[in-house]
């Protein structure tokens, strides 16, 4: 074989790996996603559970019961981007936080045996979604290293690729808590 013949195979052999390489991690990117979104919906079903089992006793919290609806319903329509479920997922954690939280003001509601039960599902459901959300920001990290890193970010340009969004948490979560004012309440 020739020289230039050789040399041809290898760049065609490199570009089918870094083409195979993109492909592979954007799909891993989607398939990971795929597993939060299953996660989040199970968050979302479990919802209308929590509000009626909390509704009759707090009054003070409507607005907040109202917000947490209305963030399900956004989050159920067909369609939404990855971005939109990412910044309703942030919305849904603080304000689930902040109805466990009112929880706590309500001694009949924490004695409830279905509000108990559906806190610790809550909770597992949490800790599922923690773990998905790493597992995705793990996979976006990966992908947004391929595409920006030489030599794959020219055909990741070629190919349209662009930046992924990771999880974050909202910069209200990553305020120190006031363990003062908690042991005051």
């Amino acid at each position: 074989m020739s020289t230039p013949l050789v040399i041809f195979i290898i760049i065609v052999l490199l570009l089918i790996l870094m083409y195979n390489s993109l492909i592979s991690k954007k799909n891993q990117v989607e398939n990971i996603f795929g597993s939060v979104d299953a996660m989040l919906k199970k968050r979302y079903d479990l919802i209308p559970n929590l509000v009626a089992s909390v509704n009759k006793y707090m009054e003070h919290e409507k607005s907040l019961l109202q917000e947490v609806t209305q963030l399900r319903t956004q989050a159920n329509k067909p369609n939404i981007s990855e971005h939109e479920t990412i910044a309703l997922d942030a919305k849904m954690s603080s304000a689930l936080g902040s109805i466990m939280i009112a929880v706590e003001n309500y001694p009949e509601l924490k004695a409830n045996e279905n509000i108990m039960h559906l806190q610790a599902t809550l909770n597992e459901i949490e800790e599922q979604i923690s773990a998905a959300r790493r597992a995705y920001n793990q996979a976006v990290t990966e992908y947004n290293n391929t595409i920006e890193m030489i030599p794959t970010n020219f055909m990741a340009n070629a190919m349209k690729y662009t930046r992924k969004e990771v999880f974050e948490i909202p910069q209200t979560q990553r305020e120190n808590v006031n363990v003062k004012e908690l042991l005051n309440a």
